[in-house]
């Protein structure tokens, strides 16, 4: 198929549409100088015939012909002829050396004998092509004859020549100019949508650093707009892949690290078992060790399965309304003996009417991995669990005493494989930074919100609100 630049589709588009409204136009033009001239010429000879008519004396007598030679002379000038015909259609008056091949119609002639004029405007009769008026004459309102003018419609037309040769003048002047306007429009458009290919080039090749400059509020600015907003959005998401694969590679040799000193560890000891070096009486503390590693890995399998299920929708929530001091009471059951391994105390603030709307196995999960985190950063402190009754939503508020957390870190606390301190890698809980952002997953699944606030040195405190079941409130 042939390919045709848009920069000549643009100027054969403009010149078509001018070409045709110019043959619209002069069309149009053309039937109307048509129709002004033909009736003009009409009117005037109408009007030279009615003087001629007038002439003719109301005694009976016929004119005197010398009379007549004025109006010969003058309509000799405008190459127009007239003829009297007396009452048998006989010409009485012709213009010197000019025979009729026809008289006028007996249609014509009746009409005449009722007194009306006869026009018009295009006839062959008279040797070549003419417009003629028929006026009759009446003397004592008897019917005597009638005067014929005659002029060649060859001036008229002359005349509609002369306006068309003008107009094609103007025609091609203005295609001209048309022309070259249109090819600087042209270009110049053309010109802003080469910007946009270029545009669209860089970013295909993988540069998200592009910027068009935009001073127009058109179509093609607005398309102009759209890429910018559109570049910056890829750029935001190459970052952010690369952010996330280079937390990626940190949590795959942080993972790595953590298989490797379990296993590492239950290797030799089984080793030793098996080759009975190690000593009966440490066997048991041998097997105690091999659980607890084994625990350890198997919280690193769980917390990246959970994740997976959470982020992909895989889980179902079975909401119902609870009452939140139950569930205090079970976190601080749960966690109070490692609490107390780092000389901190749970505290517990709710009313015992107040209710969250929630799953409850994931509402435990939600807190056990947040008051864990702020078990890990506190030493010889407080954690708070404070429950509270919001507009149409529970608010549950965990706050600690804790090392805090700086305002670099919170902007990306809660995304995937994140860890605010790499160096807690051998710590018992959350320590692969999954914890967190299954956190937030889950508490958007409960269309609830969850918010951070904390000072590095002063401590942390999480704020999740959860809607109320709207049914029944």
């Amino acid at each position: 198929m042939m390919r045709i630049k848009y920069l000549y589709q643009l100027l054969l588009s403009h010149i078509s549409i001018l070409i045709l409204a110019f043959v619209i136009i002069i069309s149009l033009f053309s039937h109307f100088v048509k129709e002004f001239a033909y009736q003009s010429k009409v009117e005037e000879l109408t009007s030279y015939a009615s003087q001629i008519a007038t002439e003719f004396q109301d005694d009976g007598q016929h004119v005197d012909l010398r009379r007549l030679y004025p109006y010969q002379d003058i309509l000799k000038t405008r190459k127009t002829q007239f003829i009297i015909f007396d009452e048998k259609q006989q010409p009485y008056f012709l213009p010197e050396g000019f025979h009729p091949r026809e008289k006028l119609k007996n249609t014509e002639w009746a009409k005449l004998k009722k007194g009306q004029t006869v026009m018009v405007r295009t006839d062959g009769r008279f040797n070549e092509e003419v417009s003629l008026v028929a006026q009759p004459i009446f003397i004592n309102n008897e019917f005597k004859g009638a005067v014929l003018l005659i002029s060649p419609i060859s001036g008229v037309e002359q005349m509609i020549n002369q306006v068309n040769r003008y107009m094609f003048y103007a025609i091609i002047s203005t295609l001209v100019i048309t022309i070259l306007v249109s090819w600087l429009l042209s270009k110049f458009h053309v010109k802003r949508i080469q910007k946009l290919r270029d545009a669209t080039d860089k970013v295909a090749s993988g540069d998200y650093d592009i910027h068009l400059e935009n001073k127009h509020q058109d179509e093609i600015g607005i398309l102009a707009s759209d890429f910018n907003i559109m570049a910056k959005k890829l750029k935001q998401s190459r970052d952010e892949i690369d952010r996330l694969e280079k937390r990626r590679r940190q949590f795959i040799a942080d993972v790595s690290h953590e298989l490797r000193t379990p296993l590492t560890t239950i290797n030799g000891l089984v080793e030793g078992l098996n080759s009975n070096t190690i000593p009966e009486e440490n066997k048991d503390k041998c097997f105690s060790l091999i659980s607890e590693e084994t625990k350890r890995m198997l919280r690193l399998v769980k917390e990246n399965l959970d994740y997976e299920k959470i982020r992909s929708q895989q889980i179902t929530l079975n909401k119902l309304d609870v009452p939140l001091i139950e569930v205090f009471e079970i976190i601080k059951e749960h966690l109070e003996q490692h609490a107390e391994e780092k000389q901190n105390k749970l505290m517990l603030q709710v009313e015992n009417n107040i209710i969250v709307h929630a799953d409850y196995d994931r509402l435990i999960q939600i807190l056990v991995n947040i008051t864990k985190n702020s078990i890990q950063f506190t030493q010889n402190g407080e954690i708070w669990l404070r429950g509270s009754a919001g507009y149409k939503e529970t608010i549950i508020e965990i706050e600690d005493t804790g090392i805090g957390i700086s305002k670099e870190d919170i902007e990306h606390i809660w995304e995937r494989f994140y860890k605010a301190d790499i160096s807690r890698t051998n710590t018992a809980y959350g320590e692969y930074g999954l914890g967190l952002s299954i956190v937030k997953q889950l508490v958007e699944m409960h269309q609830g919100t969850v918010d951070i606030e904390s000072e590095k040195g002063k401590g942390t405190k999480f704020i999740i609100r959860l809607p109320l079941n709207t049914i029944q409130s």
